[in-house]
């Protein structure tokens, strides 16, 4: 692609890009990211609400997906678009970040898109709209707080946002259960540090186990891995556990060479596994001596070596994952350690109980009432691998909106209630300022409609009068009146109990917005030309 400069007297063609490279100039490079952009929030707009619509995504090796998460569509939907990849990302980081509220997020991002572009056939400069929606932003956020609801140490009101949390698809039938248990993990864990509250994720731990019903999901007062003991003969069920956390094999160690040993009598051949033997019965000896009654092992453990702790009434439990291998160690004081010589009584844990049960038809190893370290896990059951994917989603989104409260204990109303009284403030925060910055503050609030409107549409309303007077409900001051699903009447939503986090409804605009002013302000879009394939040769070859 050539660029042309002129000179007085002439034309003189400069080249400044590779031959194929493509490239979008200013109106044309803005629409062209923004009608990208655009496809992106249609996707996810039917997915809003508790009656948004499931998506089928199908990947390069045939596995189907079917879910309503906003964060599972983006993250399994391939983008190759550089503009959708932009609004992608930024719904990943409120993932990331809230946990929820990633639908939210591209819609809001994908309406502003859209009020921008209807400004800028009105002449309207993107920096203008960029200002005025940064405006907006704060204008919204202000607001936000000032009516939001203080929930610190009020139980039934994390409860109630956990409930809207997980009150979606064919899991709304199970929304009681699901929140009494993650309200019991959540408040178990929590720990106060400096006068804070302080909500560490990762000692909830999920595990699916396909079969059964939905109902028969539960919480493990400790750790549960999908393990069984070695060894038939080992004690199923040990109390008052002294346990060991190996990161080394109880096996006699190969060198990493290939080796041959050639023996030409029984006797020669005897004397080595006597020798291998001792070894295995040395290694066991050190465990028992110590008193260790229950061994978690990353790596192998020998038939001989498991004979041995069986006889010896230890339980032990081989290749444990070392994410596992992290939560044992956290849950029960010991330490992991790399060399069977370095075990001693300060590095072994405890646990009041440590047991073998089924689930499903297959043994569990269950490690429960740990006192160094609170770990719970939520075993996750359903009728097939499609539902206890969608509950275990479920359970990770309700965990970590349930940190974000934790964090900033206040929630705000749900059912479009907070986007429609937003849509009046900024209107008359929109008349303290002049000309095109004041359009783009109004073009602002009638994005946030989109909220209200996505929800009315995916419940079969009539959205222009589902919205319509939703607005007139807020004109009246009914600060908390959201839509009702099931009528679409405007209704009190703090007292039907449809409440949503404020922290992650406040990200989600800020993200949103970011992200639409990020694209806006893209003017020159270059696409380099795909490279030709070398022949056979390299370089310089015949």
């Amino acid at each position: 692609m050539s660029l042309r400069g002129r000179t007085p007297a002439t034309a003189i063609p400069v080249i400044i890009l590779k031959e194929g490279t493509t490239r979008r100039r200013k109106r044309d490079a803005q629409l062209y990211n923004i009608e990208a952009a655009l496809i992106i929030g249609d996707i996810l707009r039917t997915s809003l609400g508790p009656m948004g619509a499931d998506k089928m995504l199908v990947d390069t090796f045939g596995d189907v997906t079917i879910t309503s998460d906003g964060a599972t569509i983006l993250d399994e939907m391939d983008v190759v678009h550089p503009a959708a990849k932009i609004l992608v990302e930024a719904a990943k980081a409120q993932d990331d970040e809230v946990g929820d509220g990633t639908t939210t997020t591209a819609v809001l991002a994908t309406e502003l898109l859209k009020k921008a572009r209807e400004l800028m056939d009105k002449e309207v400069h993107p920096t203008v709209i960029a200002d005025g929606y940064k405006i907006a932003l704060e204008e919204a956020l202000k607001k936000l707080q000032e009516i939001s609801i203080d929930i610190k140490g009020n139980k039934k009101g994390f409860r109630k946002v956990i409930s809207t949390v997980v009150a979606r698809g064919l899991l709304e039938p199970y929304k009681d259960m699901i929140t009494d248990i993650v309200t019991d993990a959540v408040f178990s864990v929590v720990e106060k540090r400096d006068g804070r509250y302080f909500l560490d994720v990762d000692r909830i731990k999920t595990e699916k186990r396909p079969g059964g019903s939905v109902t028969d999901s539960f919480l493990v007062d400790g750790i549960a891995l999908d393990k069984e003991f070695v060894h038939p003969l080992m004690p199923k069920s040990v109390r008052d556990a002294k346990i060991a956390l190996l990161g080394c094999p109880l096996e006699v160690e190969r060198t990493e060479f290939d080796e041959k040993i050639i023996m030409n009598d029984a006797e020669a051949i005897e004397s080595f596994l006597e020798a291998e033997e001792e070894l295995l019965k040395e290694m066991v000896d050190k465990i028992v001596k110590l008193g260790i009654n229950v061994v978690f092992c990353q790596k192998g453990i020998d038939d001989l070596a498991q004979y041995y702790l069986a006889k010896n009434g230890i339980s032990a439990v081989r290749r444990v994952k070392k994410s596992d291998m992290e939560k044992l160690q956290l849950a029960t004081g010991g330490r992991i350690v790399n060399n069977l010589d370095d075990l001693g009584p300060k590095q072994l844990g405890k646990a009041g109980l440590v047991e073998e049960r089924k689930i499903g038809g297959e043994e569990w190893i269950f490690v429960e009432k740990t006192p160094k370290s609170k770990t719970r896990t939520i075993i996750v059951r359903g009728g097939s691998q499609r539902v206890v994917d969608e509950l275990e989603r479920t359970f990770r989104d309700a965990i970590n909106v349930a940190k974000a409260l934790i964090d900033e204990p206040r929630m705000i109303a749900g059912g479009g209630a907070v986007e429609a009284e937003l849509y009046l403030h900024l209107q008359k925060v929109s008349e303290r300022y002049g000309g095109k910055e004041a359009l783009a503050i109004k073009t602002f609030a009638e994005a946030l409609k989109a909220i209200p409107v996505a929800l009315a549409h995916n419940a079969g309303l009539d959205v222009t009068k589902t919205v319509a007077n939703l607005v007139v409900a807020h004109e009246r001051r009914r600060l908390g009146a959201g839509i009702d699903l099931e009528t679409g009447k405007p209704v009190d939503m703090i007292k039907k109990g449809v409440v949503e986090s404020l922290k992650v409804k406040s990200n989600a605009y800020r993200i949103a917005t970011e992200t639409a002013i990020s694209i806006l302000r893209i003017d020159d879009v270059i696409a380099a030309g795909k490279s030709e394939k070398r022949e056979a040769g390299g370089y310089g070859g015949e």
